[in-house]
């Protein structure tokens, strides 16, 4: 797996206390000092207590065993008790991570290799302003991150998985898929004549006829729905690594200003997505125990499955060459 920029927490959820977030394997321990954030690895070099469970003070975190105290880069700057010296609280240090914080959410980066850009890549309408959004973090899945994006940039479960929501398996309707590599990432752009038949397609989207997923590795996916007005909705999603079996997924739904308050469209929007929610989450944990139960993950690819080895390249590590390489007629 690829160890780039990935999304830790939410931004409101890094307040007084530290907060530990397993990433990748990894425990990481994020707080706050100064109005500075920062990440440590969630273990004191000291006696390697869980620095997650210590307290904020003013120039950094505390460890609750001995009361050594890190700044937001590492570096020990307290030891009660003792005269702590520069070169010696550096020899100290606790180990730092990068972390970034962005339109509500905070990123960690675990690799620091010459690949992994300084920043992560975060594509407009996220954040940008004009636009309501809303975060809805959904806590720790069974499964793995690589197959929840895959799932989300496969359109062809929608009419077998989620039939009577976003499509039906008995109404498939006629589409042009046309897909676009990036050297770091991937798009398949959906365009229709006629708005999706399931009732969660007709009742929210319209008069939809063209949408765009992109999946920017290592783990954010875009989808972008849009009518002849312009954008409909799009929701931007992280999907974060947890365990070998478990991640963690953190979505952004972005909306136009409208009639409808901001608070009215996001329980409306969380509502209707529930039981796609619920039924994506028993498929991945589904997948996980067969998996498990065999000892590999063995996928034949169909006529369909025109992303899954480039995605699961990407998600290694690998690149693309740039170009449209796909156009593809099918029915959804």
């Amino acid at each position: 797996m690829h160890l780039g920029w990935q999304m830790a927490a939410l931004s409101r959820d890094v307040r007084r206390r530290p907060v530990q977030r397993v990433v990748a394997g990894v425990p990481v321990a994020l707080f706050r000092s100064n109005g500075r954030i920062g990440a440590l690895v969630d273990r004191c070099p000291h006696r390697n207590f869980p620095l997650s469970q210590g307290r904020v003070a003013e120039n950094g975190l505390t460890c609750p065993y001995h009361g050594w105290r890190f700044a937001a880069d590492g570096t020990c700057v307290a030891v009660p008790g003792c005269t702590l010296g520069e070169a010696e609280g550096r020899r100290l240090s606790a180990k730092p991570v990068a972390v970034y914080e962005a339109h509500g959410a905070v990123f960690v980066r675990l690799a620091d290799t010459p690949d992994v850009p300084a920043a992560p890549t975060l594509r407009a309408p996220f954040g940008s302003d004009g636009f309501d959004h809303f975060w809805w973090d959904q806590g720790e899945w069974r499964g793995t991150a690589f197959d929840a994006i895959e799932n989300v940039m496969d359109p062809f479960h929608t009419s077998e998985l989620h039939h009577g929501f976003i499509r039906r398996r008995d109404r498939r309707q006629p589409v042009t898929l046309t897909v676009e590599n990036f050297e770091r990432g991937i798009e398949m752009m959906i365009d229709q004549s006629q708005p999706d038949s399931g009732i969660m397609s007709r009742l929210l989207e319209g008069e939809r006829t063209r949408s765009r997923t992109r999946y920017d590795a290592p783990a954010a996916v875009q989808a972008v729905w849009e009518s002849r007005h312009g954008l409909t909705l799009c929701v931007t999603a992280f999907f974060t690594p947890v365990g070998k079996h478990s991640f963690r997924p953190f979505a952004c739904f972005t909306t136009p200003h409208g009639i409808l308050p901001a608070v009215v469209k996001q329980w409306g929007l969380k509502a209707f997505l529930m039981p796609v929610v619920k039924q994506d989450r028993s498929a991945l944990a589904a997948q996980a125990e067969v998996v498990a139960r065999f000892g590999a993950m063995r996928y034949a690819q169909g006529p369909g499955d025109i992303l899954g080895n480039r995605i699961h390249r990407l998600y290694q590590g690998g690149a693309l060459t740039p170009g449209i390489t796909d156009r593809l007629a099918a029915d959804l």
